[in-house]
């Protein structure tokens, strides 16, 4: 038995007539038809008397519409989980990512995901970058992001977005009246830190030393978030991402060009083995278009 002939048998027991029953499955009389007999043969019995050009139907014609309409409910709901699939509206997406991300750009950029697609369930994880590798790897996530430009043969890395470091400095500090910041400026400056340890803090250290600049590290902290605090609380003077800089809606802390330019790579990591489902590369397309627009042109590279 086919979908097809049940379709037509079902439409026929609905109108009680081939005419009606062809124009409720947008096909001809004669292909109506045509299917009833293909249905009766695999059933092995007769499920309509024919008598003056009207079909009736018999006693096991409706013990059989029984079993048909719920099978036909049935593959209505698989049709139905399809179209949400497809459209991206059902399933649910594991995410991990480090805290420069997870922290308040990703849930907003889930929020505005959630209200196009609101059949998805969502889990937002915060990890370390390297966590979030080892996650990905193992799938314990269907996606990560993270801040280096980590591979390996286990996870395929693409770029999200390539960005240029600014300086956080107190609303009120000296240099606030500065469009942009060098080293030179930051000379015996109290400074806030990022961690030992993170691949921003190598590179911000050997930037100064390069340039023969000694500032004042004061505290160091793992998060940017962190970072902008210690900024407001008047801690010293930084340099961060511009993403931690968007985010950041208190009005204590301003931030400014600074060169020479000290690039952050955000990237996005899917597992190497399997290619992503729709609704993960969905998922990747909007983030990647909801930080280009949320992140000014001059802040990326």
């Amino acid at each position: 038995m086919k979908i097809r002939q049940l379709e037509a048998f079902n439409a026929v027991m609905v109108c009680r007539t081939v005419t009606r029953a062809a124009e409720m499955l947008h096909v001809s009389q004669p292909a109506v038809t045509r299917l009833i007999g293909d249905l009766e043969e695999s059933a092995g019995f007769a499920l309509f008397d024919r008598a003056h050009g009207r079909l009736q139907p018999t006693p096991e014609a409706f013990a059989l519409h029984e079993e048909v309409q719920r099978s036909l409910v049935g593959v209505e709901r698989i049709e139905r989980a399809a179209s949400e699939i497809r459209a991206s509206q059902r399933g649910m997406l594991q995410i991990a990512s480090a805290p420069a991300l997870a922290l308040s750009f990703l849930p907003r950029a889930i929020a505005a995901f959630s209200e196009l697609h609101s059949g998805v369930e969502i889990s937002l994880g915060s990890h370390a970058s390297r966590t979030v590798l080892d996650m990905v790897v193992a799938h314990r996530c269907d996606v990560g992001f993270v801040i280096l430009g980590l591979s390996t043969p286990a996870a395929h890395g693409e770029l999200l977005v390539s960005t240029r470091m600014v300086c956080a400095m107190p609303a009120r500090h000296r240099l606030a009246k500065k469009k942009t910041i060098v080293p030179a400026d930051l000379r015996n400056e109290p400074f806030v830190s990022h961690w030992r340890g993170l691949q921003s803090r190598y590179e911000i250290d050997a930037l100064f030393a390069s340039h023969g600049v000694e500032r004042k590290l004061m505290v160091e902290t793992q998060t940017s978030a962190a970072i902008c605090s210690f900024v407001a609380a008047g801690m010293g003077v930084a340099i961060i991402d511009p993403i931690a800089a968007l985010e950041y809606r208190g009005t204590d802390v301003v931030f400014r060009r600074f060169e020479p330019v000290l690039g952050t790579d955000f990237s996005v990591l899917l597992p190497a083995q399997r290619p992503p489902s729709l609704l993960v590369r969905k998922f990747v397309d909007h983030v990647r278009a909801f930080v280009h627009a949320e992140l000014p042109a001059a802040a990326r590279l």
